[in-house]
């Protein structure tokens, strides 16, 4: 009876049924069978003409190989950089743009956020040009000064820190954007009250939009440092992990495992350590800004 009962609901749905289907046939092609075979390649050697079990193989290798710690060290530091960096730029121009009428607003939103749209290819060939040790544009303004040149890319001591500058200096359109928006959800009556009780302008911000932008800051850190931590782009383009792997991060290191390599297994054990450090400092960070907010 309650079988007949399911599958009458199905019949009676089944436009709803039709309508999803593209879109989780999408998600089990495109999201879920990857995920799937990242898993049974790691515990395999990838061969053409037939994989061989090699069961935690793979991971002790990637585990050994210096250059995997290498590479993990320079996108921990990385994002280390960018993320905290990013975020505190972001929310100082935004709290000099909130007072703004809304045109201004407005202007100010759009000349941030169109550079974010731009694709990351065309981005790190205007950035190669201005790293350009001979004609860059820094170097130029160095010039004016007596200072350079620099080789800002072909050094191991300053092509990451190159890179990061790069990434903070284009990167926080969007950020802007949500906290101007989380910033007008903020009662204005709070900050009246506080101008009551003889508060200034530093203590309203650190007790009160500081506080109440927490949800906004917490989206910005866990989505930041997935992004830094899944950085490639930048990376393939313009230094190609060198010089001496100074810039080789996480993501780049498999890319070269497992398609220039062809070691697929190994690759797949390698993005599966990186997503359980992911998921590891998403979740420390909902511990430590996770915090409900209300008002």
């Amino acid at each position: 009876m309650k079988r007949n009962s399911l599958i009458n609901r199905i019949i009676r749905a089944r436009w709803a049924y039709l309508f999803i289907a593209p879109a989780v046939l999408h998600f089990l092609v495109f999201n879920v069978y990857p995920i799937v075979s990242t898993v049974y390649l790691s515990f395999m050697r990838f061969n053409l003409q037939g994989n061989t079990f090699v069961g935690l193989q793979n991971y002790q290798i990637a585990m050994s190989d210096p250059i995997f710690w290498k590479s993990m060290a320079n996108t921990a530091l990385y994002a280390m950089v960018v993320v905290p960096v990013g975020i505190g730029i972001a929310l100082f121009l935004s709290t000099l743009i909130f007072p703004l009428r809304a045109s201004a607003q407005n202007f100010y939103k759009g000349a941030f956020y169109l550079p974010g749209i731009v694709s990351a290819v065309v981005v790190s060939m205007i950035w190669l040009w201005m790293f350009d040790s001979t004609h860059g544009l820094l170097n130029y303004l160095l010039s004016t000064v007596g200072l350079g040149p620099v080789t800002w890319l072909g050094e191991s001591r300053t092509a990451l820190p190159s890179l990061m500058f790069m990434a903070v200096a284009g990167g926080g359109g969007s950020a802007i954007i949500l906290y101007l928006a989380a910033m007008g959800g903020i009662p204005p009556t709070l900050y009246e009250a506080a101008r009551l009780d003889g508060a200034s302008r530093w203590a309203e911000f650190r007790r009160i939009t500081l506080p109440l932008l927490k949800p906004t800051t917490l989206y910005l850190a866990v989505m930041g440092t997935i992004g830094s931590f899944q950085v490639f782009t930048s990376i393939y383009m313009m230094t190609r992990g060198g010089p001496n792997y100074s810039t080789s991060t996480i993501v780049f290191s498999i890319y070269q495992t497992a398609f220039e390599f062809l070691k697929l297994g190994r690759a797949s054990a390698m993005a599966l350590i990186l997503a359980v450090i992911i998921i590891t400092i998403s979740a420390i960070q909902f511990k430590w800004l996770g915090q409900e907010v209300e008002y």
